[in-house]
C-alpha cells in the first residue's frame, strides 16, 4: 500500500494518476478481462485519497472503455473485454482531427491508403472465406438504391473496404484499417463527393470483388491502386476548385 501511496505524485490530478495506474494493470493482465474491481474504498484506501477521486479516476476508464459498471447485488465496476471498434473509435476521432487541420496531406494520405490496402487485398485474395466473400457482395448490393445520400454513400464504402480487411484474417491490421478506413475515407468525402462519380467508384469496387472471387492477388491490387488513382484525382479536382472559390471571395 506504501508503493501505491509513493506512486501518486502531486504534480498530476490525483485521479488521473490512479486511473493510470489502474489501467497499467489492466493493460498488463493484474486485472482480467471481466474482473471486478477492487471496492471505492478500497481503492481510496490503497492510495490513499478519498472516495470521490477514486470515482473520478473510474469515469476515466470509463471514457475510454476499459471498465463498465454494473448495477445490483453482483454489481461493481468491472473490466471490459477488449474491443477493436471502440479502440479504433477513439483513434479515428484523433485522425479525423489530424486529417481537417490538415496535419496529414493528400500525398499522405494516398500513399498510407494505397500501400495498407494493397495488403488487405493480396491477403484477401489468398484467404477470403465464402462469407467474407458474400459480405462484400452485401456492399456493392447495397449501392444498386437510387435513393442513396452522399452520406449513406461514404458509409458503404467505408463497408466494402472494411469487409476487405476482415476478409484478411489478420486481426492487427483489421484493427488498422478500421482507423484507417474510417477517418480517411470520411474526410476526404467530405470535400471531393460532389465531383466523384459513383458509378466509376462502384465499377471499381466490383473489379476488386471479381478478382477476390478469382483468388487473382494482382487482378485485385490493380484494381484497387485503379481505385486510389481516381480518387486521388477527384479530390485534387475537389481542392482546386475550393481554392478558386476562395480566391474569387477574397477579390470580391
Amino acid at each position: 500500500m506504501e508503493d501505491a501511496k509513493q506512486a501518486v505524485q502531486a504534480t498530476k490530478s490525483l485521479a488521473h494518476q490512479i486511473a493510470t495506474a489502474l489501467q497499467q494493470e489492466i493493460v498488463q493482465g493484474t486485472l482480467s478481462v471481466e474482473a471486478r474491481l477492487p471496492s471505492e474504498a478500497e481503492i481510496a484506501q490503497r492510495f490513499g485519497v478519498s472516495q470521490p477521486t477514486v470515482r473520478e479516476a473510474l469515469k476515466i476508464l470509463a471514457a475510454k472503455k476499459l471498465v463498465r459498471s454494473k448495477r445490483g447485488p453482483n454489481g461493481g465496476v468491472f473490466v471490459n473485454a477488449p474491443s477493436l471498434t471502440a479502440a479504433s473509435q477513439m483513434l479515428q476521432e484523433m485522425t479525423t482531427w489530424f486529417v481537417g487541420l490538415g496535419v496529414f496531406g493528400l500525398s499522405e494520405i494516398v500513399e498510407a491508403r494505397l500501400l495498407l490496402g494493397r495488403t488487405c487485398v493480396q491477403l484477401a485474395a489468398e484467404r477470403a472465406t465464402p462469407e467474407d466473400l458474400e459480405s462484400i457482395e452485401a456492399t456493392l448490393e447495397a449501392f444498386e438504391r437510387d435513393d442513396i445520400s452522399d452520406e449513406e454513400f461514404c458509409r458503404l464504402d467505408v463497408a466494402f473496404h472494411h469487409a476487405i480487411a476482415q476478409a484478411t484474417g489478420n486481426n492487427e491490421l483489421r484493427f488498422i484499417m478500421l482507423v484507417v478506413n474510417d477517418s480517411l475515407i470520411p474526410a476526404t468525402n467530405m470535400i471531393s463527393f460532389r465531383f466523384r462519380e459513383r458509378g466509376r467508384v462502384v465499377s471499381l469496387h466490383a473489379d476488386i470483388l471479381e478478382a477476390l472471387r478469382a483468388r487473382d492477388a494482382s487482378a485485385a491490387t490493380a484494381a484497387f491502386e485503379e481505385l486510389i488513382a481516381y480518387q486521388s484525382s477527384v479530390y485534387e479536382k475537389a481542392l482546386s476548385a475550393r481554392q478558386d472559390a476562395a480566391a474569387q471571395r477574397q477579390e470580391a
